[in-house]
């Protein structure tokens, strides 16, 4: 898959990024792998361009049970509503995984298995601009209704901290996005490419799908 280039979009500017995303067809992040366990499927779709200066990523969820529970960066985001993007530079085996929740926290680090996590800096937290129809950072507990929401991130290649991108341009990477939900009343495990694994587990290289970055 190729990631189209759109240039001159400030990412502040919200008017010229909804605009920039009408143009962008929606992938659908679908793939339920384990549904004897977990059969819930909230809707969930996403699209995303660059600029050369940032990644720009948008999720648009559906569901009945959301909840924002955690306060802190780095925290334990994935038992929240959380939307989340991993990222394999290159053909090498460590991965980027970018976790974000309906209010915009975030959890980012580095890794080659689950459990080796290096996690980003605030320095380089910050660099990631979020943006979330749900008012920014404030917690709640679980919703049950016909919840709606989105979340539009904006990474700069200087986010992939344990390497030295300057331009998302050319770049060739393994990626794979999901929606999870792991203390909501109904947890649930979707991703965009399919997962060969007998229970969940999202930090599987091996099914990431090659992506190309437009020139």
């Amino acid at each position: 898959m190729e990631i189209r280039k759109i240039r001159g979009i400030d990412p502040d500017n919200p008017q010229a990024v909804e605009e920039a995303f009408a143009q962008i067809a929606q992938r659908p992040i679908a793939c339920c792998n384990w549904p004897d366990g977990y059969p819930y499927a909230p809707q969930v779709r996403f699209r995303m361009f660059h600029t050369g200066e940032r990644l720009m990523l948008r999720f648009d969820v559906e569901e009945n049970y959301t909840a924002a529970r955690v306060t802190e960066d780095n925290g334990e985001v994935w038992t929240d509503s959380c939307v989340e993007f991993f990222l394999a530079p290159g053909d090498e085996n460590g991965y980027y995984n970018f976790e974000t929740t309906c209010i915009g926290r975030m959890l980012l680090g580095y890794r080659h298995t689950h459990a080796d996590a290096v996690h980003a800096s605030p320095e380089v937290m910050a660099s990631v601009k979020r943006s979330t129809t749900l008012p920014y950072g404030i917690p709640f507990e679980e919703r049950q209704g016909d919840n709606r929401w989105s979340v539009t991130l904006a990474i700069p290649p200087e986010a992939l901290f344990r390497h030295s991108l300057h331009d998302w341009s050319g770049v060739e990477a393994r990626i794979n996005l999901y929606k999870c939900g792991d203390k909501l009343s109904h947890p649930h495990f979707l991703s965009w490419r399919p997962i060969q694994t007998e229970k969940p587990d999202f930090h599987r290289p091996e099914f990431f799908e090659k992506v190309v970055f437009e020139k």
